[in-house]
């Protein structure tokens, strides 16, 4: 068996009793789900998380892979400091030889081998294995400074006087007796909730506590397989200065699934710096309210292009959420015939329209991209209209009748009712290529500026 120790970023207390452990912190809880991802086998002990990954090899190309690819990661998941032992307790034993590390340092690490199991152990000092650790005072009057020493113990004295409970805990470190754990579930639902160690002022300093509660639903989605559509950010007030105010909260919304966490703490930013906070904050509460399935993108064999930059639908959103999403607008494609009624202008940040965007003919596709919200009247030269020079005419005419079934007293109304119309590409000596229409309904024939190209 491979058992693979990793420490959280501030661990809990470590002289917290191994029979009465505290709640997992959301650091220890975001690494174990983290850890998911390389071995179902993954339990919480004490101050660290455990990884039992000899079923796990193949899978990550060999034992030297895997433990290469956890140290590389390890940093940007939370962890620390990284041990490798065939037991557990071995494995937790080392992890606390290692001295602690920032999160700018790259996280230390130690293995030791089957073969070495025992020498490697017996070096320890007592505060490395729990069970030892409770009589450390006792064992010291009697000479045992390491495990080692408490080891050449009798068996017998030593379960008399100190109980079962060390014996049995170093017999499990040696690999002298089997070790069962209880392993991580994953929730169906996420939600996680953290406590300041102080009062929250502004709306702002809630970003800092977001993001460990962001890097838990990361863990989460890539263990569950999922995308996050929806979030909500729950705050509690401060009972002393809330007056009738107990919580508040902030709905997020994504225009596709996504697990990039960066990108939903911007956006949460961007929230924030728009609220202010009526009373001090004591805590938040992250909720994925939406999520859906999302496909792992699998690792190409080949070159890929470098992607620079943030992508357009994220740039989208953040700019509806400081501009205000009336003010960043985007245009669909709607199933009718009349080019005044076949765009529609709706909020970006909403994303596509639910139902499927036509399928056009091939004479609709050349229409251009950008029309008119009304047509624009041009000036005449003779019987030759103008936009900034003579227009001279490429291609057309393309002849359009349309609201002929309305039947309205207002036949003339341009976009709305009766339209007979002859629909021209045109070229203008300065603006370039227009789409233009002769206006053939009674009245005086006039000609319109409908759309332009790019």
């Amino acid at each position: 068996m491979l058992w693979i120790a990793l420490r959280p970023h501030a661990p809990p207390d470590a002289s917290s009793r191994a029979h009465e452990p505290p709640p997992p912190p959301p650091e220890q809880q975001a690494l174990a789900w983290w850890g998911l991802q390389f071995s179902p086998r993954v339990c919480v002990l004490e101050e660290a998380v455990l990884l039992e990954a000899g079923a796990s090899l193949r899978l990550f190309g060999g034992q030297r892979a895997l433990l290469q690819r956890l140290r590389d990661e390890l940093p940007l998941a939370g962890g620390t400091g990284l041990a490798v032992a065939p037991t557990a307790l071995a494995a937790l034993a080392l992890l606390r030889t290692l001295p602690l590390a920032d999160e700018t340092t790259s996280a230390p690490a130690m293995s030791c081998t089957t073969r070495r199991l025992s020498a490697t152990l017996d070096a320890l000092p007592l505060l490395h294995l729990s069970a030892a650790r409770a009589h450390e005072g006792v064992l010291a009057r009697l000479g045992c400074r390491t495990l080692g020493d408490v080891r050449a113990l009798p068996r017998g004295g030593l379960s008399r006087r100190f109980g079962a409970a060390l014996l049995e805990a170093l017999d499990r470190t040696y690999a002298q007796r089997p070790e069962a754990f209880e392993w991580i579930e994953l929730p169906e639902t996420f939600s996680a909730r953290l406590e300041f160690h102080g009062r929250i002022e502004v709306a702002e300093g809630m970003v800092f506590g977001a993001r460990r509660l962001l890097q838990q639903l990361a863990s989460w989605l890539l263990a569950r397989q999922r995308g996050v559509l929806a979030i909500t950010l729950h705050w509690e007030h401060d009972l002393v200065r809330r007056g009738e105010l107990s919580h508040g909260q902030l709905p997020v919304r994504t225009a596709e699934a996504t697990r990039d966490i960066t990108h939903l703490a911007r956006l949460l930013g961007e929230h924030l710096a728009r609220l202010t906070l009526p009373a001090p904050v004591l805590a938040i509460r992250l909720d994925a309210t939406e999520t859906e399935a999302l496909e792992t993108t699998s690792a190409s064999l080949l070159p890929e292009e470098v992607r620079e930059g943030e992508p357009m639908q994220q740039l989208i959103e953040r700019l509806s959420v400081r501009l205000g999403a009336e003010r960043v607008l985007r245009g669909q494609l709607l199933a009718d015939h009349r080019p005044q009624h076949m765009q529609a202008w709706a909020p970006a940040g909403e994303g596509a329209v639910s139902a499927k965007a036509p399928v056009l003919p091939k004479h609709l596709q050349l229409h251009p991209p950008w029309i008119l919200r009304q047509p624009l009247r041009l000036a005449m030269q003779g019987e030759r209209p103008l936009y900034q020079g003579p227009l001279l005419m490429l291609a057309g005419p393309e002849r359009l009748e349309s609201g002929w079934w309305s039947l309205l007293s207002a036949a003339e109304t341009e976009g709305e009712e009766l339209a007979q119309r002859d629909y021209f590409v045109a070229r203008s000596p300065q603006a370039g290529l227009l789409w233009v229409y002769r206006r053939r309904s009674a009245g005086e024939p006039a000609w319109f500026l409908q759309g332009m190209y790019g």
